[in-house]
C-alpha cells in the first residue's frame, strides 16, 4: 500500500515536471505576439500623445502582460482580476497620496498592503495591482498631479487595451482559451460569431 502510494506520487510529480518544462513553440509565439502588440499599442499612445513623461506606459502593465499572455490559465490573470485589481489599486493609491502627501515611508507600504487587502476582499487579486498603487504614490510629479485622472489614464485606458488584445490573441487557436470561465468564453464566442455574421452581411449588401 505504501509503495503503491509512493509510486503514484512519483508518477504525478514526474508528469508535473514534464508539463512545466515542456516548451511549446506555438504557445510561445502567441504569448510573444500578444504581449508585443499590447504593450506596443500603449507605447504608441505614449509617443503620440505625450513626449515628456511616461503618462500612459507604467511598469505594472509589463507584469500584467506576463500573466494575461504567458499564464492565461492562472486565476490571477482573468479579466475580473486584471480590471478590478488595477482600478481598485489605482483608486487606493491616489486616495492615500491625497490624504498623506510627502510621507513616503508611510504611504508606500500602506498603498501596497491596503490594495492587497481590498483585492482579496473583492476577489480581484492581481499582483501587478500592488505596483499600480505604489506608482500612484511614488511616481513622477506629473503622475501625482493627475490625481484621480490617473485611474482613467493611464490605468483604465491601458488595462482596456491589454484586455482587448488578450481576448483576441488568446482565442485564435483551439489550445488557448481566455478567459477560462466557460460563461465568459461562451459570451465572447457569441459576440465574435455575431460580429462575423454582420460583417459578411455588409459585404454581401455592398456586392
Amino acid at each position: 500500500m505504501v509503495k503503491s502510494k509512493i509510486r503514484r506520487g512519483y508518477r504525478i510529480a514526474k508528469y508535473i515536471v514534464y508539463k512545466e518544462t515542456l516548451v511549446d513553440s506555438v504557445e510561445n509565439f502567441w504569448s510573444f505576439t500578444g504581449a508585443f502588440l499590447g504593450i506596443g499599442l500603449i507605447a504608441f499612445l505614449q509617443t503620440t500623445l505625450s513626449d515628456a513623461d511616461n503618462l500612459f506606459l507604467i511598469g505594472s502593465f509589463g507584469a500584467s502582460s506576463v500573466l494575461i499572455f504567458g499564464a492565461i490559465q492562472s486565476p490571477l490573470a482573468q479579466p475580473r482580476n486584471l480590471v478590478g485589481g488595477h482600478l481598485i489599486s489605482a483608486i487606493l493609491g491616489v486616495t492615500i497620496y491625497q490624504v498623506f502627501p510627502n510621507i513616503i515611508w508611510f504611504t508606500a507600504p500602506l498603498a501596497v498592503s491596503l490594495s492587497i487587502l481590498c483585492m482579496q476582499i473583492t476577489k480581484t487579486l492581481h499582483p501587478p495591482g500592488g505596483a499600480t498603487a505604489l506608482i500612484a504614490v511614488i511616481g513622477s510629479e506629473k503622475i501625482k498631479h493627475l490625481g484621480y485622472w490617473f485611474v482613467l489614464s493611464p490605468v483604465a485606458s491601458g488595462v482596456f487595451i491589454l484586455l482587448v488584445v488578450a481576448l483576441i490573441f488568446n482565442n485564435l487557436t483551439p489550445h488557448r482559451k481566455y478567459p477560462t470561465s466557460r460563461r465568459f468564453s461562451r459570451t465572447f464566442q457569441w459576440a465574435a460569431y455575431t460580429t462575423k455574421k454582420i460583417l459578411k452581411r455588409m459585404k454581401r449588401e455592398r456586392l
